[in-house]
Protein backbone atom coordinates (compact mmCIF):
# COMPACT_ATOMS: atom_id res chain seq x y z
CA UNK A 1 0.00 0.00 0.00
CA UNK A 2 1.62 3.30 -0.82
CA UNK A 3 2.50 5.11 2.36
CA UNK A 4 1.88 8.74 0.39
CA UNK A 5 -2.18 8.82 -1.22
CA UNK A 6 -2.83 10.12 -4.27
CA UNK A 7 -6.36 12.03 -2.87
CA UNK A 8 -8.48 12.09 -5.78
CA UNK A 9 -12.02 12.44 -6.82
CA UNK A 10 -13.65 9.24 -5.39
CA UNK A 11 -16.57 9.38 -8.21
CA UNK A 12 -14.93 6.95 -10.51
CA UNK A 13 -14.82 4.50 -7.34
CA UNK A 14 -18.30 4.18 -7.04
CA UNK A 15 -19.13 2.07 -10.51
CA UNK A 16 -15.77 0.43 -10.21
CA UNK A 17 -16.81 -0.66 -6.59
CA UNK A 18 -20.69 -1.76 -8.34
CA UNK A 19 -19.28 -3.58 -10.92
CA UNK A 20 -16.91 -5.51 -8.49
CA UNK A 21 -17.40 -9.02 -7.90
CA UNK A 22 -15.35 -9.27 -4.97
CA UNK A 23 -12.68 -7.12 -2.93
CA UNK A 24 -9.33 -7.59 -3.17
CA UNK A 25 -6.15 -6.57 -1.90
CA UNK A 26 -5.56 -4.09 -4.68
CA UNK A 27 -9.08 -2.93 -4.85
CA UNK A 28 -8.58 -1.99 -1.14
CA UNK A 29 -5.50 -0.17 -2.06
CA UNK A 30 -7.00 1.48 -4.75
CA UNK A 31 -9.37 3.24 -2.45
CA UNK A 32 -7.29 3.82 0.29
CA UNK A 33 -4.90 5.86 -1.97
CA UNK A 34 -7.90 7.69 -3.95
CA UNK A 35 -10.03 8.24 -0.92
CA UNK A 36 -8.52 7.79 2.39
CA UNK A 37 -7.44 11.16 3.88
CA UNK A 38 -6.31 10.06 7.17
CA UNK A 39 -4.63 6.95 5.95
CA UNK A 40 -1.81 6.24 7.26
CA UNK A 41 -2.16 8.25 10.55
CA UNK A 42 0.60 9.83 12.53
CA UNK A 43 -1.49 9.86 15.74
CA UNK A 44 -3.36 6.69 15.10
CA UNK A 45 -0.65 3.87 14.31
CA UNK A 46 -2.59 0.90 16.28
CA UNK A 47 -5.61 1.78 13.77
CA UNK A 48 -3.41 1.90 10.87
CA UNK A 49 -1.62 -1.13 11.65
CA UNK A 50 -4.90 -3.26 12.28
CA UNK A 51 -6.01 -1.97 8.78
CA UNK A 52 -3.39 -3.69 7.49
CA UNK A 53 -3.39 -6.90 8.97
CA UNK A 54 -7.06 -7.11 7.90
CA UNK A 55 -6.47 -6.60 4.59
CA UNK A 56 -3.11 -8.85 4.70
CA UNK A 57 -5.28 -11.34 5.89
CA UNK A 58 -8.60 -11.49 3.59
CA UNK A 59 -10.99 -9.71 6.48
CA UNK A 60 -12.53 -7.52 3.82
CA UNK A 61 -15.49 -6.61 5.68
CA UNK A 62 -13.53 -6.02 9.04
CA UNK A 63 -11.39 -3.79 6.95
CA UNK A 64 -13.88 -1.71 5.71
CA UNK A 65 -15.33 -1.13 8.85
CA UNK A 66 -11.72 -0.07 10.25
CA UNK A 67 -11.24 1.95 7.47
CA UNK A 68 -15.25 3.63 8.83
CA UNK A 69 -13.62 3.83 11.89
CA UNK A 70 -10.30 5.60 10.92
CA UNK A 71 -11.40 8.10 8.41
CA UNK A 72 -14.96 9.10 9.21
CA UNK A 73 -14.71 9.01 13.19
CA UNK A 74 -18.08 11.21 13.33
CA UNK A 75 -20.02 8.62 11.03
CA UNK A 76 -21.44 5.64 12.08
CA UNK A 77 -22.96 2.28 10.72
CA UNK A 78 -26.65 2.88 11.05
CA UNK A 79 -28.00 -0.32 9.19
CA UNK A 80 -26.98 -3.12 7.36
CA UNK A 81 -29.55 -5.58 5.93
CA UNK A 82 -29.94 -8.48 3.21
CA UNK A 83 -32.87 -8.46 1.44
CA UNK A 84 -33.21 -10.62 -2.22
CA UNK A 85 -29.55 -11.22 -3.06
CA UNK A 86 -28.28 -7.54 -1.77
CA UNK A 87 -26.35 -6.25 0.96
CA UNK A 88 -27.80 -2.67 2.49
CA UNK A 89 -25.73 -0.45 4.09
CA UNK A 90 -26.71 3.01 5.78
CA UNK A 91 -24.16 5.25 7.30
CA UNK A 92 -24.99 8.78 9.10
CA UNK A 93 -23.95 10.98 11.29
CA UNK A 94 -27.45 11.21 13.67
CA UNK A 95 -28.10 7.08 14.02
CA UNK A 96 -30.32 7.74 16.88
CA UNK A 97 -32.59 9.93 14.97
CA UNK A 98 -36.20 8.63 13.55
CA UNK A 99 -35.14 7.17 9.86
CA UNK A 100 -37.60 10.28 8.21
CA UNK A 101 -35.53 12.85 10.25
CA UNK A 102 -31.78 11.32 9.44
CA UNK A 103 -29.85 11.93 6.34
CA UNK A 104 -27.78 9.00 5.49
CA UNK A 105 -25.78 7.28 2.74
CA UNK A 106 -27.01 4.07 1.20
CA UNK A 107 -25.19 1.66 -0.92
CA UNK A 108 -26.15 -1.90 -1.86
CA UNK A 109 -24.22 -4.34 -3.30
CA UNK A 110 -24.57 -8.23 -3.37
CA UNK A 111 -21.56 -8.45 -1.81
CA UNK A 112 -21.15 -7.53 1.86
CA UNK A 113 -17.71 -5.95 2.09
CA UNK A 114 -18.73 -4.21 -1.03
CA UNK A 115 -21.42 -2.42 -0.06
CA UNK A 116 -20.01 -1.01 3.01
CA UNK A 117 -17.00 0.14 1.08
CA UNK A 118 -19.44 1.86 -1.55
CA UNK A 119 -21.55 3.52 1.29
CA UNK A 120 -17.93 4.75 2.81
CA UNK A 121 -16.77 5.94 -0.46
CA UNK A 122 -20.29 7.57 -1.38
CA UNK A 123 -19.59 9.77 1.90
CA UNK A 124 -16.40 10.51 0.64
CA UNK A 125 -17.29 11.65 -2.03
CA UNK A 126 -20.09 13.83 -0.76
CA UNK A 127 -17.90 15.26 1.78
CA UNK A 128 -14.74 16.31 -0.17
CA UNK A 129 -14.21 19.86 0.08
CA UNK A 130 -15.06 22.25 -3.47
CA UNK A 131 -12.83 24.72 -4.58
CA UNK A 132 -15.02 26.83 -5.12
CA UNK A 133 -14.65 31.00 -4.69
CA UNK A 134 -17.56 32.74 -2.69
CA UNK A 135 -18.38 35.09 -5.51
CA UNK A 136 -19.46 33.31 -8.44
CA UNK A 137 -17.48 33.67 -11.73
CA UNK A 138 -18.89 35.72 -14.44
CA UNK A 139 -18.55 35.26 -18.09
CA UNK A 140 -16.55 37.32 -20.24
CA UNK A 141 -18.29 36.74 -23.20
CA UNK A 142 -20.46 39.55 -24.51
CA UNK A 143 -22.05 41.00 -27.34
CA UNK A 144 -20.48 43.73 -29.35
CA UNK A 145 -23.78 45.63 -29.61
CA UNK A 146 -24.24 45.60 -25.50
CA UNK A 147 -23.57 48.71 -23.65
CA UNK A 148 -24.02 49.21 -19.71
CA UNK A 149 -26.63 51.09 -18.87
CA UNK A 150 -27.04 53.14 -15.61
CA UNK A 151 -30.92 52.83 -14.36
CA UNK A 152 -30.61 54.37 -11.23
CA UNK A 153 -32.91 57.44 -10.17
CA UNK A 154 -30.28 59.99 -8.60
CA UNK A 155 -33.03 62.80 -8.36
Amino acid sequence: MPLLSEHQNPAELVDRLRDAGAVTAALMSEIISKVCRRFPSQGQTAKTAHVERLIQSGGWTDAALALIDLELPQWQVRRIAYDEGEWYCALSRERELPDWLDQSVEARHADLALAILSAFVEVERISVPSIRTSVPAVTRDTNQLYEPVCSDNFA
